[in-house]
């Protein structure tokens, strides 16, 4: 197949989790025999802190604005099988508008922002990335997020005629088991983003636990946090951690926090890609707890839950070797269910599903 994508960046993984979830699917895409192209609008703050300058086996297209590309955009668009059309593309109206108005390709909208991208709806915003015709034309929408709210929210909000999860993932390439470092080492660490509205869960799971154990070591990673952020001398920060790190990260750690946006934990069924990253690269697991968790991990067994400080101090005193258990089971899991290549494969099968359903219902108009 030949798959174009219009997405925020595969080019960065500054600030943001796109860039490490195409990585994977785009490089398992490619080594099972398909054509992608990647258009990415390129802006000075992923520019600066570029990981990924070109898409190996594939095509990278960085583009200054819209108008200096879209005469290729649109020879890319008629040559090709699909096209994918991303949450916060920097110009996602504009794509919209350029693909609906042919017969093919397969048009997919996949939504990796899912529960931000119906709460601002709900809140009566605008979205740079959906137009005011909703999602009607695209033959197919994916989402980060699955659970029993999906269907009904986008038929209901933005008028999708097809929707299917496509869940987060993890590259076992890039993530998988290595020799610890000693400038990452900590008893329990985190990595991600700054979020304002996941701040109070980390301060709950992170920051009080640090201040109640001064004799151990945690350990921050991520981008965007304000010198205000609450601070305790046993709690180090490395600013920005580039996927090739994360492994060496995670396998330093005795015990690694997951914390979910609140949107994505109030919808449920949106496991963080750092979930399986870690996982991957063999770190015991405690997460925040969300509907549909047990779907991905079995709490206990492949993950702990923690709502409390106090859950998370009890994680930490588990032995050695419960924790290594738990991590072992998790990664194995991981690896049937949750690899950049299974995506890659379900991701195939959707589209031929849904080309196959667009073939049928032609037929049935034409007849």
């Amino acid at each position: 197949m030949k798959i174009v994508i219009f997405g925020l960046t595969i080019s960065s993984s500054w600030g943001n989790g796109h860039a490490t979830l195409w990585r994977g699917l785009c490089k398992h895409l490619i080594r099972a025999g398909h054509d992608i192209s990647f258009f990415e609008r390129d802006v000075p703050y992923y520019a600066g802190a570029r990981d990924l300058p070109e898409l190996p086996g594939g095509r990278l297209v960085l583009y200054p604005t819209w108008s200096e590309v879209e005469q290729a955009a649109r020879a890319a668009i008629e040559d090709a099988d699909a096209v994918i059309l991303t949450s916060y593309c920097a110009d996602g109206l504009e794509v919209t508008e350029l693909i609906l108005d042919r017969p093919r390709p397969l048009k997919i909208f996949y939504d990796l922002d899912t529960p931000v991208t119906l709460a601002r709806l709900q809140a009566g915003e605008r979205l740079s990335y959906i137009g005011a015709g909703g999602l009607a034309g695209f033959d197919l929408v994916l989402s980060f997020t699955g659970g029993p709210r999906l269907v009904e929210e986008y038929r209901k909000k933005l008028g999708a005629r097809q929707i299917k999860p496509l869940y987060g993932h993890v590259d076992p390439d890039i993530h998988h088991p290595v020799a610890p470092q000693p400038h990452y080492r900590a008893d329990l660490s985190y990595l991600g983003t700054y979020s304002d509205d996941r701040q109070r869960a980390v301060e709950e799971l992170f920051v009080h636990p640090a201040r109640a154990r001064q004799d151990l070591r945690f350990l921050i990673g991520g981008a965007q946090y304000p010198h205000d952020f609450p601070w305790s001398p046993n709690i180090y920060f490395v600013r920005h951690l580039p996927p090739a790190e994360h492994a060496a990260f995670f396998a330093s750690s005795r015990l690694t926090l997951n914390v979910t946006r609140q949107a994505m934990a109030a919808m449920g069924w949106c496991p963080s890609g750092r979930l399986f990253e870690a996982a991957a690269c063999g770190a015991p697991l405690i997460s925040d707890r969300w509907d549909g968790i047990e779907q991905f991990f079995s709490p206990g067994e492949e993950i702990l839950l923690a709502g409390s400080t106090k859950d998370t101090l009890a994680a930490l005193t588990q032995d050695d070797h419960a924790l290594a258990r738990i991590a072992r089971h998790a990664r194995e899991r991981t690896l049937d269910e949750h690899s950049s290549a299974k995506r890659a494969q379900e991701l195939i099968a959707l589209l031929e599903q849904s080309s196959s359903d667009s073939h049928s219902h032609l037929a049935v108009e034409e007849a």
